[in-house]
This record gives structure tokens, sequence and C-alpha cells, in this order.
């Protein structure tokens, strides 16, 4: 296949979540029509649920399609010798008009073993806050399984974690093993690895439409979970027209582009390069190539394309495989 290509952006695949609400379309203007949807998925090659591509001449064609044809060109390098034509990275925004599940995700070892997946170490980045709005990340104080499953089954489990007030611009970063759950009122952009794989522990006792709760996962959890204090929230420099660090892990590297004009980008072909954008408007100019992206889009930046101007005022996620 000759390559043609160009800065890719994707449809959005939604969901509906019993937290789900409407701020997806109100504040990101994703056409939902219901009124719980929670999540959308815009760059995905999770089983199912595989991104296709939204314009131009390669629309309707599916990012695994892509990558198959053309891996080193679309993913890098680097991260193709690393994880062959598998694409790494899952990219969502979601909106919790109602607490999540608590919740922990195994990591790379288990996931293997048990679901042949992925770990999913992840990212949060606060897009809008509700007054009073909370996460719940990890534990107060170091704990033990024993003292979990005690006030698991006391319906207590909540008194034993750390909460943390979040608002517009907070980073949290989640390692796996980390208990967490994104509080009411929160609007999130979530960078993590390509995995669907979650253990709910407690629901708060919801019951969906039908009157059924929720699967819980509390045996499989016991032995992902991290029972230590942990920290999760990053603090980072927002220095203009500069990609200010925020987190650089070993499955991705994201930074922070306050922009205002233009900046031109250089890139090694070594790896793809995704923009989320969290705020404003901005475009990518590449080879008589422009197109606008607004607050809530998100766009892929195949490996093969190593020179390109953003221009514009935004707030834009930058995220990369180290």
């Amino acid at each position: 296949m000759k390559s043609n290509l160009y800065p890719l952006q994707f449809q959005p695949i939604l969901k509906e979540r019993i937290w789900g609400g409407e701020k997806l379309k109100t504040i990101l203007n994703k056409s939902i029509t219901s009124k719980i949807t929670g999540e959308s998925w815009e760059l995905s090659t999770v089983e199912g649920d595989v991104s296709i591509v939204a314009e131009g001449e390669l629309k309707g064609k599916s990012l695994m399609d892509l990558i198959n044809d053309m891996p080193e060109e679309i993913l890098g390098t680097s991260v193709y010798k690393r994880f062959g034509k598998q694409f790494p990275l899952l990219f969502k925004y979601l909106d919790a008009r109602e607490d999540l599940s608590i919740q922990v995700h195994p990591n790379d070892k288990l996931a293997k073993e048990r679901h042949n997946s992925f770990g999913k170490t992840e990212m949060w980045y606060v897009m809008q806050a509700d007054t009073d709005a909370r996460i719940i990340v990890g534990f107060k104080e170091d704990s033990s399984k024993e003292e979990y499953l005690k006030h698991l089954n006391d319906k207590n489990l909540v008194s034993i974690l750390d909460d943390v007030k979040a608002k517009s611009g907070d980073v949290f970063f989640l390692e796996t093993g980390t208990v967490h759950a994104i509080g009411a009122g929160l609007v999130v952009a979530e960078i993590q690895q390509t995995s669907d794989i979650t253990y709910r522990l407690y629901d708060f006792d919801r019951k969906d439409a039908q009157g059924n709760t929720r699967e819980l996962h509390v045996d499989l959890a016991l032995d992902a979970i991290n029972y230590s204090k942990v920290n999760t929230q990053k603090n980072y420099e927002k220095k203009t027209n500069l990609s200010n660090l925020v987190v650089d892990c070993p499955y991705f590297t994201t930074n922070f582009i306050p922009l205002e004009n233009k900046i031109e980008v250089a890139k090694s072909g070594e790896t793809f390069t995704v923009y989320m954008c969290i705020e404003g408007s901005f475009t990518i100019e590449y080879d008589g190539f422009q197109h606008s992206y607004k607050k809530g889009d998100t766009v892929l930046v195949p490996a093969e394309i190593k020179g390109f101007v953003l221009n514009g005022n935004a707030s834009i996620l930058e995220i990369y495989i180290s």
C-alpha cells in the first residue's frame, strides 16, 4: 500500500454507562443522544471497538487496517519493534455524572496470565470539575489484604481510601494496582495502556434500569491491589509554546502545551504522536494539509510525519512513547 498518510482523526466510539451524563455533548460537542453517555473512545484497537478514520482519503478505514498495511509508518520504528502490529494505547474522554465504581487494574504480568492482555497504567487530566468534585486514589495509610476485606464486607471501604478534591487542570497518574474511582461532577481525558480489564471492588450497591447490580471482582482483585499509600497527583509547568512534561512512564509520555500562535514540531520517526485538544482550537499544517481541531478533538499524527506546525490558541496534551 502506497503511503499517503496525513494527521488522522477518528469517529468517536460512544459508550453508555450507568454513571454517565450529557457533558460529552455540552462541553465536548460529541454527537450523543443518550442522557447516560459516560465515555468517548477516541483512539482504540480494543477488539470490537476499533477506531475508524473520520475524514480524508482514508475515511472508513480502521486503525488496525492502517497498522497492518503500514506498521512502521503509523507506529514508528521504535514502537513497532517493541509492540509489533499492536497499538499500545487507548485514549478516552469520560463524563462522570455519578461516582464510578471503586476499581483496580492488574499489572502486565497478571493481565497477561489471566486475560492475554496488557495491564492498565493510566492517567487522567481533569477538563472540568464541579464544585467539591473529588477522586478516590489509593489508601489513606498503608493497608493490608485483611483490613481491606474487613472494610469491604462492612460496606465502609471508602473510609480507608484517600479522596482528593479535583479541579480543572489537575493530573493524576495511576499505576496498576492503585484502587481508584473518578468522582461525580468530573470530565476527564484519559490516557491508558490498551486494555479493557477492570476489577470492580464496590459499586455503592447501585442498580441499573432493570434492577440489577453490576458484577464485582473481589477475588480477582486481591492479588492485583497495591495496599501501600501512593502519591498520584502530578505537578507540571505551563510554559507557553513549549512541551511541558507531565508524565513520563514506560508506557507513554504526556506533555502539556499551552499554544499561542504557532510552533514548529520536529519528530524522529520512532513513535506516533497523539494530540488531545483540552481547550481552545488549533490547526496542524503539514505538506499542504491543514485541518482545524477544537476542544474535545483527538488527532493521531503518524510516525512518518516528522515535521509539522501547530497553530492556534489552545491547551493541548501531546502523547507519544519514549
